[in-house]
């Protein structure tokens, strides 16, 4: 079973409210995506502190419905 972009995206923005989300389907599966997230809360963090973050607010999917997804956090620019 897939996991919509939309629902991604939702819950991303529910963890990180500041988000800016962007999906793109690398397959055209609806099972493998790409998501570019910017957000001002990864500032000073480490890239891989700001991927923990997108993974726990994905929470309980990230690993088992959502099996195939590939990230990319950036800070704002100004």
């Amino acid at each position: 079973m897939a996991m919509e972009a939309a629902e991604i995206e939702r819950l991303i923005r529910d963890g990180l409210p500041d988000a800016q989300v962007t999906m793109r389907d690398l397959a055209g599966d609806g099972n493998h995506w790409h998501a570019t997230v910017v957000s001002e809360s990864f500032r000073g963090k480490s890239r891989v502190q700001q991927h923990q973050m997108v993974y726990a607010a994905i929470g309980e999917p990230m690993g088992g419905v959502l099996h195939a997804l590939a990230l990319q956090t950036e800070i704002p620019k100004a």
